[in-house]
């Protein structure tokens, strides 16, 4: 049986790589985004295997459709890849840093990426092998030394982490781990970044399909585990 995949914010980036990957692999990919017609434009590029689906993981209603049509579609879901994530603060001080922005950074980034795990778990429940993979970053990592890039995006990814950890104990039946695909030429990475899409995207077609399901709880990069 095919596993369905949702990737949320997959029309761009690293998760429109992962939804290429996933669906050459034979899996049925549903590419989701805020705006429905750019997911299902995303989906026919991908070709085969894919489809569309509007979901705002800042909206709890747009968030409720998405569970209703994809329940309705494919009966259960086997992975949900919470991707979608904003950076707003880039190369601004913390002290400078609008608490605002912290609060919009960490609704989406945090908050959001809770919202989809609750409201899709039920769907989760129905695969065999259940999967989340949260889209982290090693600017969150807390072992390391201490920088000054995007304050509000770090945090946020420190924060998912820690979600990360809470979803393990929460969900003993599923595979959640955290990942970070490295420094990646996309919208949100700039010209400047060492890697492909494709390259930043095969930790999570890993996580998706071919790690182990007794992986949980953990940090992955590259395929291996790294400290929190």
């Amino acid at each position: 049986m095919k596993p369905v995949i949702l990737i949320t914010g997959a029309t761009r980036g690293i998760g429109f790589a992962a939804a290429r990957q996933l669906a050459a692999r034979g899996a049925k990919v549903i590419i989701a985004s805020r705006d429905g017609k750019r997911a299902a434009e995303a989906a026919v590029l991908v070709g085969d295997g894919a489809c569309g689906v509007a979901l705002d993981i800042t909206d709890q209603a747009s968030v409720e459709a998405a569970v209703k049509q994809i329940e309705q579609q494919f009966g259960r879901l086997d992975v949900l890849a919470n991707n979608s994530a904003i950076l707003l603060d880039h190369y601004q001080s913390l002290l400078q840093l609008k608490p605002e922005m912290l609060l919009e950074t960490l609704n989406t980034n945090v908050v959001g990426t809770l919202r989809a795990c609750q409201a899709f778990a039920p769907l989760l429940a129905k695969s065999s092998a259940p999967r989340i993979i949260n889209v982290s970053s090693g600017a969150g990592q807390l072992d390391g030394e201490p920088q000054s890039w995007a304050p509000a995006y770090c945090i946020s990814k420190t924060a998912l982490n820690m979600l990360t950890q809470q979803l393990t104990a929460a969900l003993p039946d599923v595979m959640v781990n955290s990942m970070c695909p490295g420094w990646c030429r996309t919208e949100m990475g700039g010209s400047e970044a060492p890697r492909t899409p494709d390259e930043g995207a095969d930790t999570l077609t890993w996580l998706a399909l071919d790690a182990p399901h007794a992986l949980r709880g953990k940090f992955v990069k590259d395929r291996a585990v790294i400290s929190w």
